[in-house]
C-alpha cells in the first residue's frame, strides 16, 4: 500500500463518500461465493474492509475464481503464482480485470487496480465482483458454483421478428405518443391576416 498523507478539504470529503458505499455484508456474501467458487482450500479472511483488501490484493485468488468460471483447459490466465513482489500482484489483479471483461462483464462495473491494490474504492471491487457472479449466474454453463440467491440474473435480450404485413400495418397507426386528433376543430379561431372584431 502507499503511504501517502491524510487528505484534507474536498479530497477527504470525497473519500468519505467513496467509503461510506462499502457494505460489510456485501463483503461477507461475496467472501461465502469466493471460498465456494474456488474450493475449499482457501482460507476466509476476518470481517472488515483492510481484511478483505489484504486477501485479494495480490491478485491470486481473484486470478483462481475467473479461471473456475471456464472449463478444465481454457482458462484465460495460465500462470499464476504467489509472489511478494508488488509490481507482479498488480499484474495479476489486470490480468483478473482483463478476464473479467472478456467474460463479460461491462466496462464501466470493472474497478481500477489502485482501487484494490491502495484501497482507495473497494466499494468498486466490491461491484465488480457482484458483475462478475451476476454474468456466471445468467451464462448458466455449469461452472457457477454457489447460491443462486446470492447474485441477479441479467435480463437477456427478447428479440422479436415481424412479417412484412404487420410491419406495413404499423405503418398506418398513429400511435398515442403522438396524441390524438379527436375533438379537434377550427371553430373559434381567427385568421392572422384578420382584425379581431371588438364587439
Amino acid at each position: 500500500m502507499a503511504n501517502r498523507g491524510p487528505s484534507y478539504g474536498l479530497s477527504r470529503e470525497v473519500q468519505e463518500k467513496i467509503e461510506q458505499k462499502y457494505d460489510p455484508e456485501l463483503e461477507s456474501r461475496l467472501v461465502d461465493w469466493i471460498v465456494t467458487q474456488c474450493g475449499g482450500n482457501i482460507e476466509k479472511p476476518q470481517p472488515g474492509k483492510q481484511n478483505f483488501q489484504n486477501w485479494l490484493m495480490d491478485g491470486t485468488i481473484l486470478c483462481r475464481l475467473i479461471n473456475s468460471l471456464y472449463p478444465c483447459g481454457k482458462e484465460p490466465i495460465k500462470k499464476i503464482t504467489e509472489t511478494p513482489v508488488a509490481f507482479k500482484q498488480m499484474e495479476k489483479i489486470s490480468q483478473f480485470l482483463q478476464a473479467a471483461e472478456a467474460y463479460g462483464v461491462i466496462t464501466t462495473d470493472i474497478f481500477q487496480t489502485v482501487d484494490l491494490w491502495e484501497g482507495k474504492d473497494m466499494a468498486a471491487v466490491q461491484r465488480t465482483l457482484m458483475a462478475l457472479g451476476s454474468v456466471a449466474l445468467t451464462k448458466d454453463d455449469g461452472h457457477y458454483r454457489g447460491n443462486r440467491d446470492w447474485f441477479h440474473r441479467k435480463s437477456q435480450g427478447n428479440r422479436r421478428e415481424f412479417s412484412e404485413e404487420q410491419l406495413r400495418q404499423g405503418q398506418n397507426m398513429i400511435g398515442l405518443q403522438m396524441g390524438s386528433n379527436r375533438g379537434a376543430s377550427q371553430a373559434g379561431m381567427t385568421g392572422y391576416g384578420m382584425h379581431r372584431q371588438i364587439m
